[in-house]
């Protein structure tokens, strides 16, 4: 990956105000307090860039380059990304068209690699020497490989319930790693303290403009493998919301160039765990930010997340495009998790299982039909996560 692409990087803008911020500099949110986000010369790349010979490069989501920050090529930090499989649930749904997106695929085993891939490329760019983070799991492991990659320090603090294996990986790729007596949220407050001291540049959950970025195309990559096309709904696990923040941006700027072959875009669902769901809250309540939910729990630890900053742009992301918050019990969880695996051969993760779980309450609910095509996001490998003992005791010497 030694060609040089065009950058089509304009500025950068609060989400809340729309304020504007140069580009080529470091910053963390705007002086609202509010996540900033990335913006391009749309009408210029409309006229320079050609969609299909963009699609049909390698790469993965490198692929994407005119419609991301990074400037310079030697900042790129690639581990093998591969575009992530779409998989039809044909044998639970033979009339639905029911479909998961597996980004379980991806280096560290999660669609957090294409979130800290941009935002450590980014740090590289700017010249940001040490990261750190709190994280639930799959986050740390994913900033410790990519800061490993290109030589930057990185620190993890974790609540200590997180899952051993993700602490475990995130450690032995490279990244200090805390456990502290706490939800991500308290591990969050330790981390920005530290970041206002000048300890390390604090690369929390939309706290810096470009993890967004990176999880934005995850909508490029889907409207591609659909031949330009979008699903009816995509129902997404939100927990801080980058994601489903960041395929909306991804939608409208697919829009703006014109390079999709439709103008309806998809309702986006936002799955929350009932422990856990500030979002859902906010969004029956017709509010536009979300309280903290107090006593968070889930099994589903990358949904427990009790404050999102983003929590208006994934609140406005639902509603404009007529989608909805809906909440889960671990329960239900469980059992979508065990059906997928025994029926579609698909080890997913709790949070991925999460969304299959909402699909099939907002079926029998009426607020997804059999004749819309969903599309599930399973956020990670389940190989990361506990299963059930196994192995029935056979005596070889008695056969």
């Amino acid at each position: 990956m030694t060609k040089q692409y065009q950058n089509f990087l304009s500025h950068l803008e609060c989400g809340l105000t729309a304020k504007r911020y140069a580009a080529g500099k470091v910053h963390s949110l705007s002086d609202a307090g509010k996540p900033l986000l990335a913006r391009y010369d749309l009408d210029g790349m409309k006229a320079a860039v050609d969609r299909d010979k963009l699609w049909a490069r390698d790469g993965g989501f490198w692929k994407w380059r005119e419609l991301l920050p990074v400037t310079r090529t030697e900042n790129v930090c690639a581990l093998g990304e591969v575009d992530t499989p779409i998989i039809q649930l044909s044998r639970l749904h033979k009339k639905a068209k029911v479909l998961v997106k597996d980004e379980g695929r991806l280096p560290t085993g999660s669609f957090k690699a294409r979130g800290l891939a941009l935002a450590v490329a980014m740090a590289k760019e700017l010249g940001l020497s040490h990261l750190a983070m709190p994280t639930n799991g799959n986050a740390g492991s994913a900033l410790a490989a990519y800061a490993s990659r290109v030589g930057i320090q990185s620190t993890v603090v974790c609540p200590d319930d997180t899952p051993s294996i993700n602490m475990e990986e995130t450690q032995l790729q490279g990244a200090q790693v805390f456990k502290a007596n706490g939800l991500i949220n308290d591990c969050g407050a330790w981390v920005k303290a530290q970041a206002e001291q000048g300890k390390w540049f604090d690369l929390s959950t939309l706290k810096e403009p470009y993890r967004i970025e990176g999880k934005k195309t995850m909508g490029l990559e889907l409207a591609a493998q659909m031949g330009w096309s979008l699903p009816d709904v995509i129902f997404y696990p939100t927990g801080g919301g980058t994601g489903l923040i960041g395929m909306c941006k991804a939608f409208e700027e697919l829009l703006a160039l014109g390079w999709l072959e439709q103008t309806d875009l998809p309702r986006m669902i936002a799955v929350q765990a009932d422990g856990c769901a500030p979002i859902v809250r906010a969004y029956e309540r017709g509010e536009r930010f979300a309280e903290p939910w107090v006593d968070s729990h889930t099994f589903a630890a990358g949904i427990r997340v009790p404050a999102a900053v983003g929590d208006f742009l994934i609140l406005d992301g639902v509603r404009s495009s007529d989608g909805f918050a809906i909440a889960v019990s671990d329960d239900a969880i469980e059992q979508a998790r065990v059906i997928i695996a025994k029926e579609e051969g698909l080890l997913l993760c709790p949070e991925g299982a999460a969304t299959y779980a909402a699909y099939l309450q907002a079926r029998a609910d009426g607020k997804v039909t059999a004749d819309e095509t969903a599309v599930l996001f399973n956020c990670a490998t389940g190989l990361k996560y506990p299963m059930p003992s196994a192995g029935l005791a056979l005596d070889l010497k008695n056969y």
